[in-house]
């Protein structure tokens, strides 16, 4: 099944329909302006496609630090619900492993709520593992 990069409004809104299952705090109009800031910065959405239509989506950025030299990571990841099980994100993190070789990039990294028990044993399943503890603090923007 073909993973495509989504660059037309036909596949941003496939993206934004598995989306809203991991971020439903976001409306379409808030997706589509959040994206193309994001985008300046790297951020691109795979999205998997099978006969039935879009079924999984990852947005990710490829970058550079001190700690991890060039790497890809994931922001988002998300296969709809009823297609769930079935090996569609395990095929999507595989594409975003070949893309992130392919690029250059030397590791993948991903943050995952630590309520999500059921995406960290699909993460484990796929060869990631969890070494860290993500700490974050909200401010008040000027």
């Amino acid at each position: 099944m073909p993973v495509t990069i989504a660059e037309n409004d036909t596949h941003l809104q496939a993206c934004f329909r598995i989306m809203q299952h991991l971020r439903p705090e976001v409306d379409q109009r808030g997706f589509a302006q959040t994206l193309q800031r994001l985008n300046h910065h790297g951020y691109r959405l795979a999205l998997l496609e099978t006969a039935e239509g879009a079924v999984a989506v990852a947005g990710f950025r490829i970058s550079e630090s001190l700690a991890w030299k060039r790497y890809l990571y994931v922001d988002d990841l998300v296969t709809l619900p009823e297609a769930r099980s079935r090996g569609y994100g395990a095929q999507l993190l595989e594409w975003l492993e070949q893309y992130a070789a392919e690029s250059g990039s030397e590791q993948i990294h991903l943050d995952c709520g630590i309520q999500r028990e059921e995406a960290h044993r699909f993460y484990q399943r796929s060869g990631l593992q969890p070494t860290a503890f993500h700490f974050h603090k909200p401010l008040n923007p000027r």
